[in-house]
């Protein structure tokens, strides 16, 4: 999963909510985060302008908790491509999730993100907010638990995009 800056920033100022509570799942290693230099960039200097030293503290231990995939800066074609549908702005998220091969992209954005013409895109991965996913992981966990007999603890983990 892709996470955009608005899901790191959230966490870091609400360390009970749903974006932070999305990061431990991911400490858990049943997904893996990715970001990308510049969406940890935008996410560190939103931080550090609009709150506090405890949410700048939080925020770099949730990052070293977190160990993200740090993926390189999507492709000049990638940002063109993504231009229509999300705008320029926000087309360096959009292009780096598609290009790291996300499931999913989390975000916050209900500007330019989640929005009709992203979800009419067809577009190879989700693009959800954080409560969404968590919603979506219970749903699948709930049922995967109705349909397979139990395991143990030390059995493998479902490991899920």
């Amino acid at each position: 999963m892709f996470l955009d800056a608005c899901v790191i920033v959230a966490a870091s100022r609400s360390p009970t909510g749903g974006s932070a509570l999305v990061m431990e799942v991911c400490r858990e290693h049943r997904f893996r985060a990715a970001l990308s230099s510049r969406v940890l960039l935008e996410a560190r200097v939103n931080i550090a302008e609009k709150f506090g030293e405890p949410e700048l503290l939080r925020f770099y231990q949730q990052l070293a908790r977190l160990e993200p995939e740090m993926v390189p800066p999507p492709s000049p074609e990638g940002m063109v491509r993504c231009v229509p549908v999300v705008g320029e702005k926000d087309a360096h998220v959009l292009a780096a999730a598609l290009e790291c091969g996300a499931g999913y992209l989390l975000t916050l954005d209900r500007r330019h993100l989640i929005t009709p013409a992203v979800h009419s895109a067809g577009l190879p991965l989700r693009v959800v907010t954080p409560g969404d996913f968590l919603g979506e992981v219970a749903r699948l966990a709930n049922s995967n638990a109705e349909t397979e007999p139990p395991r143990s603890r030390s059995g493998p983990r479902r490991i899920i995009p």
